[in-house]
C-alpha cells in the first residue's frame, strides 16, 4: 500500500521509523476483507502508530468509498497525515478531508467507467455469438473458432445415449439408475490446474444429469448471462440462476448441437412436472411408489387444483385417497375441498385403458421390441468404445515401460506399475462387458421376442398381473392419458382428457359406508330366521354354506357369526322358539313328574320321551308326555323300586 517511497524526500525520516506495506500488491481493493496489508495500515491508524501515510495515489488504498472514508475518519482523531504526490493533507482539516473525499469518489467513478467499458464489449461479442466461453463436454471449440462436436466418438455416444435414455425414461433419477446399472461412465473435463482441458472418466451423479439436460449449448444455441453473481450473508459470492426472460443473450442454432430446441424445451417442461413442490400448475409427475395409478395426473373440479394423494393402510393393505387441500394450506380453511377414495376410480380408469389399449396391441409390441433392441445397440456400443480406449491407454503404458532404460529401475518400476493397473482395468472391463452383452443376448432371443409379442396381445392379464409394478402402470397410463378431474357428488363425476384432446366423462358409484358394507344381506337374515325353526345355530351355518352364502368378507359362516347375526338382528334364538311350544328342560320334567333327570336323559335317548336339540349334541329340551303312567312304569324298571324324586344340586339345574 505504501510504496515507491523514493519518489518523495525522506530524509528527515530516520529509516526505523519507516514502514513498507507491500502485502496487498497484486490484490482487489474492491473490499478490505482478505486484504491483510490494509487490515495492517488501519490498525496502526486507529492505536495513533502512525504519523503520515504515504503513497503515489492514496485514493488507490481502498477501491470503495466505505472503506477510504472509514480511514479518512480514523485519520483525523488520530492525527494522522495523508500524502502523495501532489501534496500533503490533514484529514482533520474540513477542506483537506474534502478533497480526499472527492479523490475517493473520482477513483469508484473511474473503476465504473472501465468496468462498464469491459463489460460492453463482452456483451457485444456475445450479442455476435462470437464470445468464446467455457463449452460443457461434448462440445469444442474447433481450429477455425467455430463450436462444434467433440471429435471423440465415446463421447459423443455417452451425451447422446444420455439424452435418448431420457427421451424414454422422462426421468433424471431414471437415467442415472439405467446408466449405472449399464456401468456406463461420463465424461468431464478438468476446467483448471493441473491438466486443464483433459477429459476424465468416472461414473454419473445426478447433478451432472440435470447440468447437462439444462444446458441448452446441447441444443445448438449460443447463451450469455444466464446467472448473475451476487453476495449471500457470508460476503461470499454465489451464482443465482435467471429466467430464460432474463438472459442476456440467446442465439438459436449458433452451433451443431446433440439435439433441438423444440426437444430442449420439451425436457424442460419434464423436469419442472418431475420437481416436486406444492402447487396448482404442478401436473404429470414422474411415476413413484405407492398404489395411486392417477398420482400426479388428477385434478379438482371444484378448484381447479392439483389433488394429492394419501395412503390409509388397513388389514395390511394399502388404500389410495385422492384429496384436495388447497384451500386448507392456502386460505386456513376447516375442511378439504374434496377427497376420494382412489381404489374405484383407479379400477374404471383401468378398464378404459385397457378397451383402449386392446386395438393396438400388435404395433405396440414391434414398437416395445425395437425400442428394446436400440437400447441394448446403444449401450453395447458405448462400452466397446470405454474398451476400445482401455486398450489403448493399456498399449501406451506398455509401450512407455518398453521405452525407459532398464537400469533406471526408479521409474521404470514406476511405469511398470502403471502397466500392470491398466491391464488389471482392461481385464474387468472385458469381463464386464461379455457379461453384459450375455445378459442383453437374452432380451434379443427368439424366445424373449415371442415372449414380448405374447404378453402384449395378452394385455389385460400384463396389466393385472403383480409382478407388474405399479410404476410401470404409472408409465403406461402417462402414455394415454393426460389428466383425470374428479368431482364428488351423489355419485362421483369422472372426467378423462386423452392424449391429443380427446375427453370423455364416466360416472362412478360412491363407495358404501363400512357399516352397509358389513351389514348382512336381507336374504340371508329371513333365510336365518326359517332355518332356525328347526336348526341350533351350527347347523344353521351348515345349511349357509352348502346354499353357498357367505359373510362380506366372503367368509364361510360358523356357529359364531350366525350367533352374533341372530343377536344382531334380535332373531329369536332355538331355545327361545322350542320354549314358547311349550318344551321342557329335563329337570322341569323330572320334577313335574317325580322321576330322577338321570331318567328323563336316558328315556329321551331310547326315544321313549321325545327331545328337541336346541344348542349342542347334548343339550334338550323334551316335549311332555302325555301318558304319565308310562312315564312312572319306565322308571320303575329300574331297582323294582317305585320311582322316588332324587334330589338333584342346584348347580346341575338346567342341565340336561
Amino acid at each position: 500500500m505504501v510504496g515507491q517511497l523514493s519518489a518523495i524526500k525522506l530524509e528527515r525520516w530516520p529509516i526505523e521509523r519507516i514502514h513498507v506495506i507491500d502485502s496487498d500488491l497484486g490484490l482487489s481493493g474492491a473490499q478490505a476483507a482478505g486484504r491483510d496489508g490494509f487490515q495492517h495500515l488501519v490498525t496502526e491508524v486507529a492505536m495513533g502508530h502512525a504519523g503520515i501515510v504515504l503513497g503515489l495515489e492514496v485514493s488507490r488504498l481502498a477501491r470503495n468509498n466505505a472503506d477510504w472514508h472509514r480511514l479518512l475518519e480514523l485519520a483525523a482523531l488520530s492525527h494522522t497525515l495523508i500524502c502523495d504526490e501532489d501534496g500533503v493533507y490533514d484529514p482533520a482539516h474540513f477542506n483537506d478531508r474534502l478533497l480526499l473525499g472527492l479523490k475517493g469518489t473520482m477513483s469508484e467513478a473511474e473503476l465504473h467507467v472501465l468496468k462498464s467499458r469491459l463489460q460492453g464489449g463482452i456483451l457485444n461479442k456475445a450479442r455476435r455469438g462470437e464470445l468464446e466461453i467455457a463449452l460443457p463436454v461434448g462440445l469444442v471449440y474447433g481450429p477455425d473458432g467455430r463450436v462444434g462436436l467433440d471429435p471423440d466418438r465415446q463421447i459423443q455416444d455417452t451425451v447422446r445415449l444420455l439424452f435418448d435414455t431420457f427421451r424414454e425414461t422422462g426421468s433424471a433419477c431414471a437415467v442415472l439408475r439405467r446408466m449405472r446399472a449399464q456401468h456406463i461412465l461420463f465424461p468431464r473435463r478438468i476446467s483448471r490446474g493441473i491438466g486443464k482441458g483433459e477429459v476424465l472418466w468416472g461414473e454419473l451423479e445426478h447433478s451432472r444429469v440435470l447440468g447437462v439436460l439444462h444446458n441448452p449449448r446441447y441444443a445448438g444455441a449460443f447463451v450469455y448471462g444466464r446467472t448473475r453473481t451476487t453476495y449471500n450473508p457470508e460476503l461470499k459470492q454465489v451464482q443465482l440462476l435467471l429466467k430464460r426472460e432474463n438472459w442476456q443473450v440467446l442465439i438459436r442454432d449458433a452451433h451443431p448441437g446433440y439435439i433441438s430446441w423444440d426437444e430442449f424445451e420439451r425436457n424442460e417442461i419434464t423436469l419442472r412436472r418431475n420437481a416436486v413442490g406444492f402447487s396448482t400448475s404442478v401436473r404429470g409427475t414422474a411415476p413413484r411408489e405407492g398404489g395411486a395409478l392417477l398420482q400426479g395426473r388428477v385434478l379438482c373440479g371444484r378448484c381447479g387444483s392439483r389433488m394429492r394423494v394419501r395412503y390409509d393402510y388397513r388389514e395390511g393393505q394399502q388404500k389410495p385417497y385422492y384429496s384436495c387441500n388447497e384451500g386448507t394450506v392456502r386460505r386456513a380453511e376447516s375442511r378439504n375441498c374434496q377427497w376420494v377414495r382412489g381404489t374405484d376410480i383407479d379400477a374404471a380408469i383401468s378398464a378404459l385403458l385397457l378397451q383402449a389399449v386392446a386395438p393396438a396391441a400388435i404395433d405396440v409390441a414391434l414398437a416395445v421390441q425395437q425400442e428394446i433392441s436400440q437400447r441394448v445397440e446403444q449401450a453395447a456400443a458405448v462400452r466397446a468404445a470405454q474398451l476400445q480406449r482401455c486398450r489403448y491407454e493399456a498399449e501406451l503404458a506398455r509401450r512407455r515401460y518398453v521405452k525407459v532404460d532398464p537400469d533406471n529401475r526408479l521409474v521404470a518400476d514406476a511405469l511398470e506399475a502403471e502397466w500392470n493397473e491398466r491391464l488389471r482395468q482392461l481385464d474387468a472391463l472385458q469381463r464386464e462387458h461379455e457379461r453384459q452383452q450375455q445378459a442383453d443376448q437374452t432380451l434379443l432371443n427368439e424366445p424373449s421376442r415371442q415372449r414380448v409379442v405374447g404378453l402384449v396381445r395378452d394385455f389385460p392379464r400384463v396389466w393385472g398381473d403383480h409382478r407388474t409394478s405399479a410404476m410401470q402402470r404409472k408409465k403406461m397410463l402417462a402414455l394415454m392419458i393426460e389428466d383425470v378431474t374428479l368431482i364428488s357428488g351423489v355419485q362421483i363425476a369422472v372426467h378423462i382428457r386423452w392424449r391429443g384432446g380427446r375427453t370423455q366423462s364416466i360416472t362412478v358409484d360412491k363407495p358404501r359406508p363400512i357399516a352397509l358394507v358389513r351389514k348382512t344381506l336381507p336374504q340371508v337374515v329371513q333365510l336365518i330366521d326359517e332355518l332356525l325353526e328347526t336348526c341350533t345355530d351350527g347347523e344353521v351355518a351348515q345349511r349357509l354354506n352348502e346354499l353357498g352364502h357367505r359373510n362380506w368378507r366372503g367368509d364361510a359362516f360358523t356357529t359364531k357369526k350366525v350367533t352374533l347375526v341372530r343377536l344382531t338382528y334380535g332373531l329369536k334364538g332355538r331355545f327361545q322358539r322350542l320354549r314358547e311350544r311349550g318344551m321342557l328342560t329335563s329337570t322341569e320334567l323330572a320334577q313335574r313328574f317325580g322321576v330322577c333327570p338321570t331318567t328323563v336323559n336316558h328315556l329321551g335317548r331310547q326315544g321313549i320321551l321325545k327331545r328337541h336339540t336346541y344348542d349342542s349334541d347334548h343339550r334338550y329340551l323334551y316335549e311332555p308326555p302325555g301318558d304319565v303312567a308310562l312315564l312312572k312304569g319306565a322308571g320303575s324298571r329300574y331297582g323294582g323300586r317305585p320311582p322316588q324324586l332324587i334330589p338333584v344340586p342346584s348347580s346341575a339345574q338346567g342341565a340336561s
